[in-house]
């Protein structure tokens, strides 16, 4: 049995929500938070690591090195964490139905080295949730580093650049970034609750409501099976009572499966598209987290969006900033 989702099965399982109705107004949750509140209230999210933990999860990655396991065959079960394991359930309660994230500090990659350090932050995202592929090649750990590549090519995979990435999310329910090495200059993570937006929308915009709960294309970006259409088409928000709101967001792959001859965005799809970039880029509603080595960031990708600003490498290759990426299904 496999210990991780295929590219295809995460991203089924994380498109697979739920639906009701759409709200009468706006929401309550304590997902729908402002950046200015987050701020003055850092203690709450930011999680240090103490040394106990540490040598519990050093200890970990220390047996599964030594055994010879291959990340894919790492599990919860091979990488025991008995201590740490109830404090990482209350920031998975956390990320599920509370804010939608948390920080953790203090995990020693200079010291460790990239290979210990890649197999627990894999082994620590076992007991929050079941891991996955990122892309149809099955790749477990994403390395968010700069590849050379073109930032202005329309469908490079913004990631792989210096430049600035818009606010998205995920195919997955939690995407987790741990720090290597930080940017000369900028690359700041940053993040806004989409349950906030989507009250500001119902303030602003009510008429705009029922688009988000209607079916709006996606460029696939070259990532469709053979066969397949180059987009497919999803629902921005689904909503229950129970479950509350789930919102999937991607303006820059919405936009883009324009470029597909039978896709064509009417008024309301391109208003609402530029209202909710809009209120994303309000620093009201953003939360800037400088990542330092050693600093893990887990976000929902049901009721955050997240960008990153464009940065200055170092000239030395083992200085480039680098983090690793890790998708999780809840």
């Amino acid at each position: 049995m496999s210990e991780f989702r295929s590219f295809r099965d995460q991203s089924l399982h994380y498109f697979m929500r739920e639906h009701t109705e759409i709200p009468a107004g706006p929401i309550d949750s304590p997902a729908a938070w402002r950046g200015d509140d987050m701020r003055a209230h850092q203690a709450d999210w930011l999680n240090q690591l103490s040394p106990a933990e540490l040598n519990e999860i050093e200890q970990a990655a220390d047996q599964a090195i030594g055994a010879g396991l291959e990340m894919s065959a790492v599990s919860k079960a091979t990488f025991a964490l008995p201590s740490l394991g109830p404090r990482i359930q209350n920031w998975r309660e956390e990320i599920s139905n509370g804010r939608g994230f948390v920080v953790v500090r203090g995990l020693p990659v200079a010291e460790w080295g990239r290979e210990k350090s890649a197999f627990a932050y894999w082994g620590l995202g076992h007991h929050l949730g079941l891991p996955g592929a990122q892309n149809p090649q099955n790749e477990l750990l994403g390395h968010v580093v700069d590849y050379g590549e073109e930032a202005d090519n329309p469908l490079v995979r913004r990631y792989r650049t210096t430049g600035n990435i818009d606010f998205h999310c995920d195919a997955a329910d939690v995407v987790g970034l741990l720090c290597l090495h930080t940017a000369k200059q900028g690359g700041q993570s940053r993040i806004v609750s989409s349950v906030a937006i989507y009250n500001q929308i119902v303030a602003e915009r009510p008429d705009l409501i029922a688009r988000l709960f209607d079916p709006m294309a996606l460029d696939l970006r070259g990532e469709e099976r053979d066969g397949d259409a180059g987009y497919i088409s999803l629902p921005p928000c689904c909503y229950t009572e129970a479950g509350g709101l789930k919102t999937f967001y991607h303006s820059e792959y919405f936009r883009s499966a324009a470029r597909h001859p039978d896709v064509t965005h009417d008024a309301p799809t391109s208003e609402l598209l530029d209202l909710y970039d809009s209120l994303c880029l309000r620093p009201d509603f953003q939360l800037d987290m400088w990542l330092e080595p050693g600093d893990m960031q887990f976000i929902s990708n049901h009721t955050t969006v997240h960008s990153r600003t464009e940065y200055e490498d170092w000239p030395e290759r083992d200085r480039k900033r680098h983090l690793l990426r890790l998708w999780l299904s809840l």
